[in-house]
């Protein structure tokens, strides 16, 4: 009768959660449903390759070694103790049950008790990290949650060792410390207790340990556990291709009335996944620039607040609640139709812009991407930044003063500055000692030289051109520009919001390119190279692209240029994030600087992948920064914390923002600021 009745009350209790627990999962899909359809490119073994060292691997997480350890011990421990749960179930129904496995049953006891016994010691190092140690990017939020989760983990894991600790005094078997230690030390320490005492105490602690695992099962998709279902989805689904590349807008749609995200839904489904795998972990906040150095844009908390804002939208416009949700099998649980997503736009909550992410935040942002490198569950910030960006600058015509100024100068005079677009081939003029033709000047060049507007009009980024100029002429490169038929490449016009006029420039420099049959662009400016290798081949450009950077060290491997004179300086090493952490090139730069004799590269704290952002991107360096310490000064102090003689770059950009950087620390005078070409070229004989 007891029996009967433990199986009837485990039955009515597992159901129910269970059924929660569906109705969580599904309602979640639904509103992920509500987003907009985006096209999924198959690509199965790329997408198996990315699950296997992302989610299998613990690849992303392990740029943190310790948090990677632990969590890589929780996440396998937790599958080998799941194998060990319908077992331990079943053991509440029939007195001693165990898997028929024979002698091998010893061996599965033994990996479940040392699985249990690290996934314990796991989440007590996880605890240490959040409240002993208090780890910075784990202190944002203290709604109880997090606590729940490393008490509710700790009693499951305790419960089951216990559990089966009295579950051999109840059988009356004697203590198995080889292979069955823990629960064995607990059956040894509770021996005389008599098998009525143990049989009680086995139902208690079982007890515990079933309420534990359904009340968890309820908990997991209201909170940022969910991560732990969506994770491996979202990691599978993520884009692919190059990385950061943004979508196309079709401006010759005629149904179109709106352009660039407004609302919850304007974002497409696989966007919305992301909101859902999210872990709250703070990797993205930590080493955001913007966060650190003051500004309110908080990666992660952009993410959990629109996720928030669309469980709370997705209830209102399903007629279901984002707790405790309606029958999963009733009517309003079939997939979200045209007529639901039509209503989403009409239900009065607060407005996506404005009222749940701030304008403030929008345009912190520099689109260096170190949130996205970070992120262990692969989801993209900078995307949604951008379309959010986008409605503001194209449907609302909410753009700030100096981006507005930046927009005209490009339209008018296809720079930022609005100087007659006449004068970019001046730059030239300015050395004797260099050869550079425009296409109209020569029949025959290897390489078309995309000078930019920074080379072609900024004083200091010209020096730069002019260096790669003599190395070309040197190295008996043929090389050309286009001169005044030059335009903005129209990247920083892209990633402030302004795609219209994005695909304006890039048609308009896709034809020259295609006037003129470029087949090889080098360019020494990261922002161009990756729009131009990345995203130009969408619109039609078909040609190989090339930073300088490369071209350089390709030339040095040839032997067609030798640095041999000695450049006695301490280099200070800043990797562009547009070439790192965009085109993965790192080694290159730094093989470069390796081959001039007396060069003594430095490596700041953050480095390579971890490289902290300039703070020029995504338009910064057109706009004041109004919040906060100025990101290229915080940039600079890292620098200079090695003392060097020297800050080294390979993008005009950050040269601007790090030369800018000494002069506010007032160090310009011992601490000199290089793109690499320059400080080649003071190596070369000629």
């Amino acid at each position: 009768m007891m029996t009967l009745v433990n199986l009837l009350f485990f039955l009515a209790v597992s159901g129910y959660a269970v059924y929660l627990f569906i109705n969580l999962v599904y309602t979640r899909y639904l509103f992920i449903k509500l987003g907009k359809k985006s096209e999924f490119q198959p690509k199965l073994k790329e997408r198996i390759s990315t699950v296997a060292s992302n989610a299998l691997g613990h690849k992303k997480l392990f740029k943190d070694k310790k948090s990677g350890l632990m969590h890589l011990v929780l996440f396998y421990t937790f599958f080998i103790i799941q194998i060990g749960l319908i077992e331990l179930i079943i053991k509440g129904f029939i007195t001693g049950y165990e898997y028929p496995l024979g002698e091998a049953h010893k061996y599965f006891s033994l990996l479940q008790e040392w699985a249990t016994f690290l996934m314990f010691l796991a989440v007590v190092y996880g605890f240490y990290r959040r409240y002993g140690e208090k780890l910075k990017r784990l202190q944002w939020r203290r709604d109880g949650k997090a606590a729940f989760v490393y008490i509710a983990l700790s009693t499951l894991t305790l419960s089951i060792l216990i559990t089966l600790g009295f579950e051999a005094i109840m059988v009356g078997h004697e203590p198995n410390l080889v292979y069955a230690p823990f629960s064995g030390i607990i059956a040894l320490l509770f021996s005389g207790i008599g098998t009525t005492a143990g049989t009680v105490l086995f139902y208690v602690f079982w007890w515990i340990h079933m309420l534990v695992v359904f009340s968890f099962l309820v908990f997991v998709p209201q909170s940022k556990q969910f991560h732990e279902l969506f994770a491996m989805v979202n990691i599978f689904f993520k884009k692919q291709g190059p990385v950061g590349k943004l979508s196309k807008i079709d401006f010759e749609d005629e149904e179109a009335e709106e352009f660039g995200v407004g609302k919850i839904e304007d974002f497409t489904q696989h966007q919305l996944i992301d909101l859902y795998a999210c872990a709250e972990c703070g990797r993205c906040t930590n080493m955001c620039p913007a966060s650190g150095t003051g500004k309110t844009l908080s990666p992660m908390d952009l993410i959990v607040k629109m996720r928030d804002h669309l469980t709370e939208k997705g209830a209102s416009v399903t007629s279901r609640s984002p707790w405790l949700p309606a029958n999963v099998f009733g009517s309003s649980a079939l997939a979200v139709d045209a007529a639901q997503q039509e209503s989403a736009a009409t239900v009065e909550l607060p407005s996506l812009i404005g009222d749940v992410i701030t304008e403030e935040e929008l345009w912190a942002c520099t689109t260096c991407r170190n949130c996205e490198d970070q992120c262990p569950v692969g989801n993209e910030h900078v995307d949604k930044i951008i379309d959010l960006r986008r409605y503001l600058v194209m449907t609302e015509g909410n753009i700030p003063s100096d981006a507005t100024r930046y927009f005209q100068n490009i339209e008018r005079q296809s720079n930022p500055w609005g100087i007659n677009r006449k004068e970019r081939i001046k730059w030239r003029e300015e050395r004797e000692d260099i050869t550079v033709k425009t296409v109209k000047e020569t029949d025959e060049f290897e390489y078309l030289l995309w000078v930019g507007s920074m080379g072609s009009f900024d004083k200091r980024s010209q020096k730069v051109v002019q260096s790669f100029s003599k190395i070309m002429n040197l190295a008996g490169i043929e090389f050309a520009i286009l001169g005044n038929e030059e335009r903005n490449s129209g990247d920083t016009a892209r990633r402030m919001g302004n795609e219209f006029l994005f695909q304006q420039l890039c048609e308009e420099n896709i034809a020259n390119f295609q006037k003129y049959d470029a087949k090889k662009i080098v360019t020494i400016d990261p922002h161009a190279y990756n729009t131009f290798k990345h995203e130009y081949p969408e619109f039609g450009l078909e040609a190989e692209v090339y930073h300088h950077t490369e071209l350089i060290y390709k030339w040095i491997q040839e032997g067609r240029i030798k640095p041999s004179k000695a450049v006695s300086e301490s280099i200070a090493y800043h990797d562009s994030c547009y070439i790192g952490r965009y085109n993965n090139i790192y080694d290159i730069p730094r093989q470069i600087l390796k081959a001039i004799p007396g060069v003594n590269v430095l490596e700041m704290a953050r480095n390579k992948s971890d490289s902290m952002c300039c703070g020029a991107g995504g338009g910064m360096m057109w706009m004041e920064e109004t919040q906060g310490k100025r990101i290229n000064v915080e940039r600079t102090e890292q620098a200079l914390q090695l003392n060097p003689t020297m800050l080294g770059s390979n993008c005009p950009y950050c040269l601007t923002m790090l030369s800018d950087g000494t002069k506010a620390k007032e160090v310009e005078d011992t601490v000199a600021t290089m793109d690499i070409v320059e400080i080649v070229e003071r190596s070369l004989v000629g």
